[in-house]
Order: structure tokens, then sequence, then C-alpha cells
């Protein structure tokens, strides 16, 4: 298994299965009241460019759940904002932690933190991937609809990095994925080509959110203008206009879809208050799934376990 996780690209379909697997058994631990004290006098830096409110906790949580200690660092805490060179920071950090859980704007950044850092880097969220998201996210399927290569999945709106991850996800692990997003705002281009080449079944970009719904077991949406991207509101709220999934979409959907949102929502905008609000919702459960994935991504690349 890979020291780093970049993206999902670089592991394999086992591999991811293994993360899937063992996030479940340790969720199961945890609910009958098991003490978990695997990383026990290992630390982790959370370098974080960008803020959040449920990736920090998620991975606070996951590390003092397994009886290890965090260290937090915002991008006031850090030289990032000075430019000081990356290849720098990742020697030094690699003396003082285990593994650094990176949160920021660009994905060369983790790529660079990563060649250069002797302990593992652990991608919170770029502008490309966010792959501990959709690992979790796939969790939340499995846990509501049963093996996911089974399944018909939906992604309506932005082709933003959620987009690329759920692309990644679906030519590894082989379900259907289709997605509805609006000219100008595809996935990356590459990582689609790459994973249609290697997918089982179809991942197909579409234009008509109501076509991408239609039989789909699960209806994933995320916000339309992400971080850093706000000075682009208006204009992302007009192109997006007839993508927001609401009653009108549901309708167009079988009545045991779930809708996943990876939060935060900006309600009346991609998602409405409605649909967020209804029993097909399970963006909640999807939140707390994020803990429990942390951990086992955690224990395997901190602890070598």
């Amino acid at each position: 298994m890979p020291n780093h996780l970049l993206s999902l690209k670089e592991f394999s379909k086992e591999e991811l299965v293994w993360f899937l697997e063992r996030a479940q058994v340790l969720k199961k631990e945890k609910k009958a009241g098991a003490i978990h004290c695997q990383l026990a006098g290992k630390t982790i830096g959370l370098v974080f460019e960008k803020p959040s409110t449920r990736t920090r906790v998620s991975f606070e949580a996951a590390m003092y759940g397994l009886g290890g200690q965090v260290i937090f660092l915002s991008a006031r805490d850090t030289q990032l904002a000075r430019s000081e060179p990356l290849k720098d920071m990742a020697r030094v950090m690699s003396r003082y932690v285990d593994g650094m859980v990176v949160r920021t704007f660009g994905q060369e950044v983790v790529n660079e933190l990563a060649r250069y850092s002797t302990v593992p880097v652990i991608n919170a969220l770029t502008d490309q991937h966010h792959p501990c998201q959709v690992l979790s996210d796939v969790m939340t399927v499995i846990e509501k609809k049963g093996p996911v290569e089974n399944l018909k999945i939906a992604w309506v709106g932005d082709g933003n990095n959620m987009a690329n991850s759920w692309i990644q996800a679906a030519g590894r692990l082989g379900f259907e994925l289709i997605l509805a997003c609006p000219k100008g705002y595809e996935p990356d281009g590459i990582i689609l080509k790459e994973a249609q080449a290697e997918a089982v079944r179809p991942i197909t970009l579409l234009r008509d959110p109501a076509e991408a719904v239609a039989a789909a077991d699960v209806i994933n949406v995320d916000v339309w203008a992400s971080m850093g991207q706000e000075q682009e509101t208006d204009a992302r709220i007009k192109a997006f206009g007839g993508f927001q999934v609401n009653e009108a979409l549901l309708e167009k959907a079988p009545a045991d879809a779930i809708i996943l949102h990876c939060l935060p929502a900006h309600r009346g905008e991609e998602i409405s208050d409605a649909a967020l609000e209804s029993s097909q919702c399970v963006a909640f459960d999807q939140a707390e799934n994020k803990m429990h994935m942390h951990k086992a991504i955690l224990e395997k690349l901190i602890g070598g376990n």
C-alpha cells in the first residue's frame, strides 16, 4: 500500500476495499464501547490552509480516538504563506510528527510535500481531489444500499474535486457513475478519461440532471461555489440553474434513492431545505463516517497496521 494518500488512483481496488471494511469494523467497535489505542505515542500535524469544521474535528477525533496526539496548524501558523520551500517544510515536519494531514489549494502542494516527507502525507482536500471524503461517502453508500459495485450513482452539479475523486472511485471499485454538469463546469478531462479506460461499468458525463438521477440508487450533490471561488458565486448560480436537488428533481428518481451531501450545504442553492431534511438524505450519517474512515486511514498509514 502507498505511504501517502494523495488521490484514490494510487490505490488498488483491494486497498480501497480494505479502508472501507476496516472503517466499518472500527465504527462497530466504537459503538460497542471499545477503547482504541493503536496510535498511542504517535502525533499528526494538521496543516490547514483552507479552514474546515468537519474535516478538522473528524481527523482530530479520529486520532485522539486511536490514542494519538494532534498539532493543528492554520495558514497563519505556517511558513507556506511566506514562501518557505515546501521541501524544507516537509523535511522539518517529518522530524516532529508521524504524519501530516494537509488541506490546501493546489494538488502540487501535497505532491511536493509527499516527495520530500519521510512520514505519510494525507490529502484532506485540494482543488483537484478530496479522497478521504469520498472514501467515507462510499462507506455510507455501502451501509445504506449494499455492495457498491451493484449500484448506480449520480453526481449533480459542479465537476469539482469531489466529482474527480468520485470518478476515480468508480474506475477502481466498479460502480456505475453518471455526472450531470453544466457546460464549462465539467470534471477534469484527464481524470475522466483515465477512469473510463479502466472502468468495468459506465462513467458517463451528461447535461441533464433528470436523466442522471433516473434509476439512480444514490444522488450526490455539493456546493456550486467551492472555497476560493466566492467571486464566481453569482455567475455559478446562474450557470447551475436547473441543477438543484429538490422535490421536482427527486420525482424523476426512484423513491428509495438516497441523497449525499458532504456539507456544509447552501440550502436553497444546490439543494433545497426540504431535500436536505428529507428521510432520503443521509448527509449527517455521511458526516459521522468521516471520523471512522479517518481512523482507518490513520491506523494504516501512520501505524503501519
